[in-house]
């Protein structure tokens, strides 16, 4: 595999890329102080030591105090947390990387142990039964606070707001979370959105809060600087349960973003469980996807040096995102251009505190990652 697609440039929006692979945004739960903020530490070195990638994409960060859903999660909306993000920006970027941040909103997969005691928030209030990591441990989701009028003006001015902090944090761009059961997947979704207004109902009024958001973001960073990640076919995960609507819901979203924008990329999940069987799922996203959408299309979930080598060559996308590989291979980079074995991850060190399992995976390729 000598010349593998994987490992060729890419240029994506007036950024180019050495390779194409993405680190993909994974939840890390390392920012166990106060203000939950980005520390030297222990982010500096995690995504420093994966500069490599052709692009890194934060761990979700939310947008707000109201957006927060997990333990220890670094957020992008007070001055304190800019200047944590401002440490590990400057030290991917003097390692050679690009680095973009992912913005969160969780919604109803939230607890009131989050929020003083009140309600997340969601556009309907349906309790997804679900589980929310607590700092008491997991916990049973509640029926959430249906959104106000003014609940969702505020709340795209928090992203607006978490996208210019991103800019002065030095970030690259943003990826709006717009996936995995969180709020704008939420609103996209029938059997998780019953309004009665604009924002429910027909595809295009589930679909009006993304815009408006993505609009408001545009006023703040460019377009082609702008990536949103969406997982249309998540079924029975995170809450989200499928109906005649979604997959349509995901069409036409994704046909107007190629007619009417110009982002830097959208980013889209293979299904996470067997769909095969499901009525309303479609089982290959980015064959579905691909013919649809001109710009650069990033796919994730499950891919490894094969079969990330293939969906390139095959044409049916431009970069491929490694999740769960990039956690316990800082080198991932290095590791397929040299046809290393990879190392397996702990799942035990997922979510808990400190190095362990986080910045104490060793490198074995010839690529230079700073360890410090």
């Amino acid at each position: 595999m000598s010349k593998q697609p994987l490992l060729s440039t890419y240029t994506m929006g007036d950024l180019e890329l050495p390779n194409r692979m993405v680190m993909a945004p994974m939840t890390r739960s390392r920012a166990a102080n106060k203000g939950n903020v980005a520390t030297e530490d222990l982010h500096v070195i995690y995504y420093t030591q994966r500069a490599t990638a052709g692009l890194i994409i934060s761990e979700g960060s939310q947008v707000s105090k109201d957006a927060v859903g997990y333990i220890h999660t670094p957020g992008i909306h007070s001055q304190e947390q800019v200047e944590g993000w401002k440490n590990v920006t400057k030290s991917v970027h003097d390692a050679g990387g690009r680095i973009f941040i992912q913005l969160w909103h969780v919604g109803r997969m939230s607890h009131p142990d989050f929020h003083d005691g009140s309600l997340p928030l969601a556009p309907s209030a349906i309790n997804p039964h679900s589980k929310s990591f607590t700092p008491e441990g997991f916990k049973d989701t509640v029926t959430p606070k249906e959104m106000t009028l003014e609940d969702i003006k505020i709340t795209i001015g928090d992203f607006q707001n978490a996208a210019k902090n991103a800019v002065e944090a030095g970030f690259d761009g943003v990826e709006i979370h717009s996936s995995n059961g969180y709020l704008f997947h939420q609103f996209f979704n029938g059997t998780s959105n019953h309004r009665k207004d604009q924002y429910g109902g027909s595809i295009e009024n589930k679909a009006r809060f993304f815009f408006e958001t993505l609009d408001a973001i545009q006023q703040v960073i460019p377009q082609n600087r702008i990536g949103v990640r969406f997982n249309p076919s998540l079924h029975n995960i995170f809450g989200m349960t499928m109906d005649k609507d979604t997959i349509p819901t995901f069409d036409y979203i994704i046909d107007r973003l190629d007619k009417d924008y110009d982002l830097a990329y959208i980013h889209l999940s293979e299904p996470f469980n067997d769909v095969s069987e499901v009525a309303f799922a479609e089982p290959h996203i980015a064959k579905r996807y691909r013919p649809k959408y001109k710009g650069t299309l990033m796919i994730s979930t499950g891919f490894d040096q094969e079969s990330g080598n293939k969906v390139i060559e095959d044409g049916d996308a431009d970069l491929v995102s490694f999740a769960k590989l990039y956690i316990s291979n800082p080198d991932l980079v290095g590791r397929f251009r040299e046809n290393l074995a990879t190392t397996p991850w702990d799942t035990a060190t997922f979510y808990t505190r400190g190095k362990e399992g986080y910045t104490t995976y060793e490198t074995k390729s010839r690529d230079l990652i700073p360890n410090s």
